[in-house]
């Protein structure tokens, strides 16, 4: 994720921007979404798993919920007047059968 731009807050997984300096620091700001898997993209999961490749309907619903999770993460940033997230991070974690939560964190920041 190194340096990238979403909705006019940078984000980086190391914990400077390079070229420009921390001015103010606000905390940890978080994002989460908590999915659950479709039963019958399940089923064919199963199969791809006794044949081997990609379970791309997983891919795909990976993507989605990093992306969501970033975008709440960035939206309490703006809020607390942030221009940047650096150190950002995310995990996952199963909330019940069937149900994960993919979580994004990081530190909230302006920059110059």
């Amino acid at each position: 994720m190194d340096l990238t731009s979403t909705q006019g807050v940078i984000l980086s997984n190391t914990e400077t921007v390079p070229g420009k300096t921390i001015v103010e620091f606000y905390g940890v700001v978080t994002g989460n979404t908590v999915r659950a898997k479709h039963i019958g993209k399940d089923i064919l999961a199963g199969l791809k798993n006794i044949v081997g490749g990609e379970l791309r309907a997983y891919t795909e619903l990976l993507q989605d919920s990093r992306l969501e999770a970033t975008e709440r993460m960035v939206a309490q940033a703006k809020s607390v007047g942030a221009n940047a997230v650096v150190n950002v991070r995310f995990a996952t974690s199963s909330i019940a059968q069937g149900a994960s939560e993919l979580f994004a964190y990081g530190t909230a920041v302006r920059v110059e």
